[in-house]
């Protein structure tokens, strides 16, 4: 298949056919192994290893994995501090929702403004898993709140 040349799509099939003849393909290369032949080696007796040294590997592989569960252990150990140490999560208090959105100083005009923004930050598909219950009681107070501080604003008008 050459390059720079306008040629129909049926001449590149045409091609791609003809590269891949069977003949063309070499079979997949086999590693001879006689797994016979190894486990008679084994049990012939000619192959002798003296009872402490496989005693020493034995020990030296225990120690590898003695420390290495060790490692586990200390790294499991670190996380669930972490996880202790998580904050603790939102409040649902009404009266901190409303501290939080700042609606004692707030304008009716602001109102709109308020719910996007506290939206942004809590709706229940922007937190972690865990918290997402506890993220729609926080969205349904909030918006309550808000609509309570319109429907005040709107009486105060009228």
């Amino acid at each position: 298949m050459g390059t720079g040349t306008s040629r129909d799509f049926a001449s590149l099939l045409d091609d791609l056919f003809v590269a891949s003849e069977p003949g063309e393909i070499a079979p997949a290369p086999t590693i001879p192994f006689d797994y016979l032949a190894v486990a008679d080696e084994l049990h012939s007796g000619r192959i002798r290893v003296d009872g402490q040294t496989v005693a020493a590997e034995y020990r030296e592989a225990g120690a590898a994995l003695e420390d290495e569960f060790v490692a586990l252990l200390d790294m499991v150990k670190a996380e669930t501090a972490v996880v202790a140490e998580e904050p603790e999560p939102p409040s649902v208090d009404p009266e901190a929702i409303a501290a939080e959105l700042g609606l004692a100083e707030a304008r009716p005009g602001d109102l709109a403004k308020m719910r996007r923004s506290f939206a942004l930050a809590n709706h229940p598909d922007r937190v972690a898993p865990h918290l997402r219950q506890r993220a729609m009681v926080r969205m349904q107070l909030a918006n309550m709140l808000i609509d309570d501080a319109k429907r005040r604003g709107s009486k105060k008008k009228g």
